[in-house]
């Protein structure tokens, strides 16, 4: 009994080896993972001559440094040569030069574009607005930005105004009113669509857009309504929106026999109109008394 006792208790003090654990195989090491890729376009900003961009290739400090965008609009990078950059986004640019890095340069290139220096950009504002006149740019510049700067639309400004973006560069100083260039691109924008947000409303301006703010049409209109007189016209205005404005008919007004008299080439013309019926620039609407 004491010879068992002796036994387990020099088999419980021994000490214990440790069990060998297989290793599992080691494969390839884990790929070095770049810094993230910003996406630096998020206002939008469009690359100008004279621009001065900073452009970070990760892992390649021999090709990160500031870049100026040259008066034709290139950039001219290591190992690519020049590099097309106005009138993209900086994510645009920023992908275009991914691309050529990766064209038997550089294995999955890791860039980053960013604005160091902005070029004194400019856009114009004229018509109806209360400080109509060129506006310098350091950055992006809304819409509703350019409108506020300019001192907002006057009484007289029409309800839509005009974006003119012209393809080519214009002499400095020289707005591009909407049919100077017949290859400009033109954006009609309603301005209560615009100061209430509606989407898409609010355009980021381009070095050398005009912002033009035409004075209102209107219309005028004379007889049984309860306001007669001259109202400013908005696009598409019908008949019955125009007796709106002019406060409706009166007690002895009718929607019978109303009338339109228009100039039309110098030619005096009188036209039956429904309140379905579009008011034009200029027109003069009749409205006549109940027949009892």
């Amino acid at each position: 009994m004491n010879f068992m006792l002796a036994l387990l208790l020099v088999f419980h003090l021994a000490p214990q080896r440790a069990v060998p654990q297989t290793s599992k195989p080691q494969g390839p090491a884990a790929p070095k993972v770049p810094p993230p890729v910003l996406a630096t376009n998020a206002n939008g900003y469009v690359i100008g001559s004279q621009d001065q961009l900073k452009i970070t290739v990760f892992d390649e400090p021999d090709l990160s440094s500031n870049y100026r965008v040259d008066t034709d609009g290139m950039i001219t990078f290591p190992l690519v040569g020049r590099v097309p950059a106005r009138g993209l986004t900086l994510n645009e640019f920023q992908n275009r030069l991914i691309a050529r890095l990766a064209a038997g340069y550089i294995r999955n290139p890791q860039v980053r574009v960013e604005i160091d220096q902005y070029k004194s950009q400019s856009i114009f504002v004229i018509g109806e607005v209360r400080a109509p006149g060129k506006i310098v740019m350091s950055g992006t510049m809304s819409l509703i930005e350019a409108l506020a700067v300019a001192g907002s639309p006057t009484s007289t400004a029409s309800s839509e105004l005009v974006v003119v973006h012209p393809k080519r560069p214009t002499a400095e100083g020289s707005p591009t009113l909407p049919g100077d260039d017949g290859d400009a691109e033109t954006t009609r924008v309603n301005i209560k669509d615009l100061q209430v947000g509606k989407a898409g409303q609010n355009i980021v301006l381009q070095d050398g857009d005009t912002i033009y703010v035409p004075k209102a049409q209107t219309f005028y209109i004379t007889g049984q309504v309860r306001n007669p007189g001259s109202y400013v016209l908005d696009p598409g205005m019908t008949v019955l929106q125009a007796l709106s404005l002019a406060g409706g008919l009166t007690e002895r007004g009718s929607d019978r026999g109303m009338k339109i008299i228009r100039i039309t080439n110098n030619k005096r013309q009188e036209i039956d109109v429904k309140e379905t019926d579009s008011v034009l620039p200029n027109d003069t609407l009749q409205i006549r008394q109940k027949f009892f």
